[in-house]
């Protein structure tokens, strides 16, 4: 290697550390988390990947020891960050690890390629939406939590579930529009019966189920995290039910959790202007449980899930059964009805031509 290369190579490395020291520093001060800061570095600097998952990548215990070595060469400046020692000293090294700055899908053999994967740690298994571009929840992601949730419950080991995904920006966008116009009538309805009988064998088992959401989680996503019995949210998460904008309903359950875990009038408030709501506002109403620093979402979900995952069984199972009894599913079969009647309208198919067009909907009431 050349005198110029090394020389290239070193100064190369002195500014991306320089980079990730003071991307630390503004995520330390709180004045944006680690998915912004990464975003703003990919598009005001061209920063490909973004300084955290750039460190990730490349191992953070390697990232500290390359600052250590630095502080000693060029100064002060070059000081390891709290944030940094932190993480390394709970082992959370990255990617190779499974997690870092973000998680990372560790999938059971078999789920390498599936658009949900499945990842037991312990006693706790991960399920992961990994469906891009937005994690839309399409009859494969359907089948796809199906067969991960049979898994689940035939294993004796595992006692608690987080739903999570490995895309930054995003839990899920909500359903396969494109999916769905594809389908027939008694296509539709055997999903929409697939979807809320799996989302209420989570409600009813005595595996304890917690969502961790970052980014969005909008239309079905925003129901998928209704259904289950925690719900831990980033900074940057937002809800949201937009159906009506296509001319539709909830489906899976939209109308029916949502009043029941921020009210009624905030419920007809999402439902019907299909506005979204950040964290801090769903927390604040009720539909979250923590809310927290992008970087610590998902170990905070696995502490929960580790936690609630040593409790007794047969307790855990009572206190879900009679806690969930009423008169949801009722309000489920109405919801269905509901939204079979809505989904065949004019103004159905003018809402999701509209939406694949990217024009404004011309509503007719009928």
């Amino acid at each position: 290697m050349s005198t110029v290369e090394t020389v290239d190579e070193t100064l190369v490395d002195r500014v991306l550390l320089k980079a990730f020291v003071e991307a630390c520093l503004v995520l330390e001060e709180r004045v944006a988390g680690v998915r912004d800061i990464d975003l703003g570095m990919m598009m005001g600097t061209g920063m490909v990947p973004g300084p955290f998952a750039r460190a990730d990548f490349r191992g953070l215990d390697d990232v500290l020891a390359a600052l250590e070595r630095a502080a000693d060469e060029w100064g002060e400046n070059f000081e390891p960050p709290l944030v940094l020692r932190r993480l390394v000293a709970q082992g959370r090294l990255g990617a190779k690890a499974g997690q870092g700055f973000y998680p990372y899908p560790q999938p059971d053999p078999g789920y390498e390629g599936a658009p949900v994967k499945l990842d037991r740690r312990g006693h706790v298994a991960v399920v992961w939406l990994d469906n891009p571009p937005a994690n839309s929840i399409s009859p494969d992601v359907v089948a796809g939590l199906e067969r991960a949730w049979e898994e689940i419950e035939a294993d004796d080991a595992v006692r608690a579930m987080v739903v999570a995904s490995p895309n930054p920006a995003l839990f899920c966008a909500g359903a396969d529009i494109k999916a769905f116009t594809r389908m027939d009538e008694a296509g539709g309805r055997g999903l929409l019966d697939s979807g809320h009988g799996l989302l209420r064998s989570w409600e009813r088992s005595r595996t304890v189920t917690i969502a961790a959401v970052n980014g969005l989680a909008l239309g079905g996503g925003c129901e998928l995290v209704m259904a289950c019995d925690f719900r831990l949210a980033a900074e940057s998460a937002t809800f949201g039910q937009p159906e009506v904008n296509l001319g539709i309903i909830p489906g899976f359950g939209g109308t029916q959790r949502l009043p029941r875990l921020v009210g009624e009038g905030k419920a007809l408030e999402m439902n019907l202007t299909g506005e979204s709501i950040s964290a801090d506002d769903a927390y604040e109403h009720g539909l979250l449980h923590r809310v927290v620093a992008d970087h610590e979402l998902f170990d905070t979900a696995m502490a929960w899930a580790r936690k609630l995952a040593g409790q007794a069984p047969v307790a855990v199972e009572q206190i879900k059964r009679v806690s969930h009894a009423g008169d949801l599913d009722e309000g489920i079969e109405a919801e269905k009805g509901g939204f079979a009647a809505a989904f065949g309208s004019e103004d159905a198919r003018e809402g999701i031509g509209a939406f694949l067009a990217k024009r404004t909907p011309k509503w007719q009431g009928k």
